[in-house]
């Protein structure tokens, strides 16, 4: 049986100089989706001009962030002393914990012949036990991330987070989670099952796609039913389609959010500005290179 669609809505898109950034999670219906609670799209855009300086240091506390770009070469710079950088395809993940600062710097991929940069920035809630625990990093190539053909050369599929079949991601799961990038050829279609109680959403990013034999917009997040069944996709247009697909089992734990702080209580998000204030997350010390 197909999962039912409980609804689905575009962002709000925000222009920084030449991007456009589309937060797509929290939105007006819904503030997580499994353990993501935020979704930011920074949809395809040229960028000529190389930048040093990043988007700017700030921190965070009781998540993991998860930069995943597409196009383009992404910096990361963090208080705990952590810097690398990653080139089209590639995953930067950072655990924050107790704490940390931390920022991003987003060019054109010097290794190919494109100046286009597109990409997602992923939040992804700790549970209560894994917020207490010290920051941590891992930068992912995009040839090491996981991926395989789908049956009748239907297209691939990535796992950016969580298993597929044989296929595990390097990120650690701290709960049952995916995050899945599926590229759809024209005319073919991938059906993937889910049981009970887990949470489930998509993007489409770049086409339409008919989602569970509903079509929608190039730009919209759906998010699914929670009782077991099956998510199909169909792509009846005449180009290569992409589609995120991504979710878990429930948060059950309280979520108290607040800039760039996720906990459990009013009083630890309190306790995160305090220790931000007082200096505790350090400072970032390493330069662009």
């Amino acid at each position: 049986m197909k999962k039912e669609t409980s609804f689905s809505t575009k962002g709000n898109v925000v222009n920084l100089g030449s991007l456009s950034i589309n937060r797509i999670l929290p939105n007006s219906y819904t503030g997580k989706v499994g353990p993501f609670v935020f979704l930011d799209y920074v949809a395809p855009a040229i960028k000529d001009i190389v930048t040093k300086s990043g988007m700017g240091a700030h921190p965070h506390r009781g998540i993991a962030t998860l930069t995943y770009i597409i196009q383009g070469e992404e910096e990361h710079f963090d208080s705990a002393g952590n810097y690398a950088k990653i080139h089209s395809g590639g995953i930067q993940w950072m655990k924050a914990g107790t704490g940390v600062v931390h920022d991003e710097n987003l060019n054109y991929d010097a290794q190919t012949d494109s100046k286009i940069i597109q990409g997602f920035q992923f939040w992804i809630n700790l549970p209560a036990k894994n917020k207490a625990e010290k920051p941590a990093h891992l930068a992912i190539q995009a040839s090491e991330v996981p991926k395989k053909t789908l049956p009748d050369q239907s297209g691939t599929i990535k796992v950016i987070v969580g298993n597929y079949e044989e296929l595990s991601s390097k990120i650690p799961n701290y709960s049952q989670q995916f995050l899945y990038h599926i590229q759809l050829e024209a005319g073919k279609q991938f059906s993937l099952s889910l049981t009970d109680k887990i949470e489930a959403a998509a993007f489409l990013s770049t086409q339409n796609a008919v989602l569970n034999d509903t079509e929608f917009k190039t730009g919209e997040f759906v998010e699914f039913s929670r009782e077991a069944g099956e998510i199909e996709i169909k792509n009846t247009g005449l180009r290569t389609i992409d589609v995120l697909l991504f979710g878990g089992e429930e948060y059950t734990e309280p979520v108290i959010a607040e800039g760039p702080f996720v906990m459990n209580s009013k009083e630890e998000i309190i306790s995160a500005y305090e220790d931000f204030y007082a200096g505790k997350y350090g400072e970032i010390t390493t330069k662009a290179q």
